[in-house]
């Protein structure tokens, strides 16, 4: 566990990088300091040293403490060209290939990449972004963390904005801010997942997806968005979310509620292949089998689609091609000031063996 100093100092640390404590003014004095943590003078000034060390503070005799910029100019004269990428995950998922493309392109043009990860937790967002504005990054790719949720370090985005450092987000964004973005067409992508289902002669569809992501809440809006189109009855008790910590447990509860459905769902829309995987795997457990008693559609096309029992219909995600223009965007930003805007993909359909036709 941290020193009481120490923790003092990481929160001063936290507001100067946030801008909370712009460079060039002065901190509280050492007496308001002791007031508002509750400790000794000792204590504030062994966490004052410890800034002053390490070029947050500096201290003039008979004026006060003042925040300094002597750890961003020490990492702007080493000449290093570093762009930072923060993703919600790095080792599973789509996310090796985003990252494989991310850095395939830094690489060819002289950068280098440095590397963390959130867990889809704000507390490690909020880390990893401090530790960018440590490392003096010259752009930011950044993967949202809990995209569809107030979130808690804007200010900390805002503190990039300010020295001029470019960010790109991928996959989702924070509607709070404008910051441009690299997307699928989620909603597009929701809806053809439906209307495939549909066209295949299944009219009681279910849908499972995330809702502290942005993405499931724009794939909801294509399910939606499908029913209204042709004119289906949408069944407020086929809608099921989960959350990142609900997740382990989703598939188990979802397919036990429809079992209890009065009429139950022929088709599935599942927010990615990692919940549609998980769901062919329950199904199959209960002694059903897909597509002949349940029929599934996942999302973004990963490895996940085909390594299980049934080959998964799935709709498309560019990951490596998102990495790469991702990459491309951010040089673009810094070499040229360009800013490129807006990019969204359009989904395509994969079919193959987990959907089956309905004739009545």
């Amino acid at each position: 566990m941290k020193s009481k100093y120490q923790q003092i100092a990481d929160e001063i640390r936290s507001k100067i990088l946030s801008n909370d404590y712009p460079v060039g003014t002065v901190i509280p004095p050492e007496l308001q300091l002791q007031k508002d943590y509750g400790v000794s003078r000792h204590t504030v000034r062994q966490a004052i040293a410890l800034l002053v060390n390490d070029g947050y503070l500096r201290k003039e005799k008979g004026s006060g403490t003042y925040v300094d910029d002597a750890f961003q100019t020490s990492v702007r004269t080493t000449g290093k060209k570093t762009i930072g990428v923060i993703t919600t995950y790095l080792s599973d998922y789509i996310f090796p290939s985003i990252i494989r493309g991310i850095e395939q392109e830094l690489r060819e043009n002289g950068y280098s990449l440095l590397l963390a990860s959130t867990n889809n937790d704000p507390i490690q967002e909020k880390e990893c972004l401090e530790r960018m504005l440590e490392q003096g990054v010259q752009g930011l790719i950044v993967e949202p963390t809990k995209s569809n949720q107030f979130n808690p370090n804007l200010a900390l985005y805002l503190s990039f904005k300010e020295r001029n450092v470019p960010i790109v987000m991928i996959n989702a964004y924070y509607e709070e801010l404008d910051i441009p973005h690299i997307c699928v067409n989620d909603t597009k992508a929701g809806l053809i997942a439906t209307e495939h289902l549909v066209s295949q002669g299944h009219k009681n569809l279910a849908l499972i997806t995330k809702i502290d992501d942005l993405q499931g809440k724009y794939r909801m809006k294509g399910f939606i968005k499908a029913h209204e189109k042709n004119r289906l009855s949408l069944r407020a008790e086929s809608l099921f979310t989960y959350t990142t910590e609900t997740k382990e447990s989703v598939a188990k509860e979802v397919f036990e509620a429809m079992l209890n459905e009065e009429e139950r769902p022929t088709g599935i829309v599942c927010y990615n292949d990692e919940i549609a995987n998980r769901m062919v795997q329950e199904i199959n457990k209960k002694g059903y089998r897909v597509p002949e008693d349940f029929s599934i559609i996942g999302e973004d096309d990963s490895y996940l689609s085909l390594i299980g029992d049934v080959a998964l219909s799935t709709v498309t995600h560019p990951k490596e091609k998102m990495g790469v223009e991702a990459a491309n965007w951010i040089i673009q930003a810094i070499e040229l000031g360009e800013n490129k805007g807006n990019i969204y993909y359009e989904p395509q359909l994969v079919l193959r063996d987990s959907v089956r036709t309905i004739t009545r």
